[in-house]
């Protein structure tokens, strides 16, 4: 998978075309064009899943986070299935999920014991030069990867494997990813809490609410395995350093980007209508060389 990118800021980011003269007009009545559900309720990951949605934040599904992503310069991968962010008053307390689903197959847990967190670090700082190139390329600021905020884990009980990942933008801030690997029967799902270090802490009690409250459909369970059933060509160990690069558990390389999601300090409730308008005019004003 390409590495992910993602900065919700109203303020001018490296790289950003958010201009001062955004369009007023662009969005009708300034209407948001997120398709944003108010919690208290339920967030649909598709027909894979689904996740509370807490009072005090929103959540938009498929469409409204790939919108988000390619609005903000991020590759999507089409993946994508909802966003669910804190709707918090002091913008520097902002932190939002990401879910993702990669279609693998059913993940073996067979090595679960033998996650070496050094040897899977090198790897992954191997996949973030690589990302580095693509942002270069891009205009935008590149990242170095620190290190481990939480090791990898996995709870055979919940099926769920975790780790923590610390990085630093050239200009100096840093962002942590909290990511869950939820296995499930025909793949897995990518969950990653995306915050500021100093706001860990806080945040970590309702991510794992939210954790708690993920259910797979029925028949998306891990443990309603069947013979037959599609089986990954890979293990846990190949989820921390890029998920789908099967090649990196058989050789150590990477076959793809690894992905580290950067988040911005501006809370996305706060972002106004501002920037609302400018992304949905964006959306409507055609590409060099296309009509309406």
């Amino acid at each position: 998978m390409l590495a992910l990118f993602l900065t919700f800021a109203l303020a001018v980011p490296p790289g950003s075309r958010i201009q001062d003269s955004a369009p007023e007009t662009a969005s009708p009545a300034g209407e948001d064009p997120i398709d944003w559900i108010l919690g208290p309720g339920e967030g649909q990951l598709g027909e894979r899943a689904a996740v509370a949605i807490p009072e005090g934040f929103r959540f938009t599904g498929a469409k409204g986070t790939q919108l988000l992503l390619e609005a903000m310069e991020n590759p999507t991968s089409g993946s994508e299935l909802g966003l669910l962010a804190n709707d918090a008053a002091d913008a520097k307390q902002s932190w939002f999920v990401v879910f993702e689903f990669s279609e693998s197959g059913y993940v073996k847990d067979e090595d679960r014991d033998q996650l070496d967190a050094n040897a899977l670090m090198e790897t992954m700082k191997a996949g973030n030069e690589r990302g580095n190139e693509l942002r270069k390329q891009r205009g935008w600021e590149t990242i170095e990867l620190v290190g481990w905020k939480r090791e990898p884990f996995y709870d055979p009980r919940t099926n769920n494997l975790t780790w923590a990942t610390l990085a630093r933008t050239k200009s100096g801030s840093e962002s942590v990813n909290w990511s869950v690997r939820v296995l499930g029967r025909e793949g897995v799902m990518n969950v990653d809490l995306v915050l500021a270090p100093e706001t860990l802490d806080a945040a970590l009690p309702a991510f794992e609410k939210v954790i708690d409250s993920f259910q797979y459909a029925d028949g998306q369970r891990y443990a309603q395995f069947t013979a037959g059933d599609k089986v990954a060509e890979y293990g846990l160990a190949a989820l921390v350093v890029g998920g789908g690069a099967a090649i990196a558990a058989k050789t150590g390389l990477l076959a793809k980007f690894w992905k580290f999601i950067v988040a911005g300090l501006v809370a996305l409730a706060a972002a106004g209508k501002r920037f609302w308008s400018w992304l949905s005019g964006r959306r409507q004003e055609p590409r060099e060389g296309e009509t309406n």
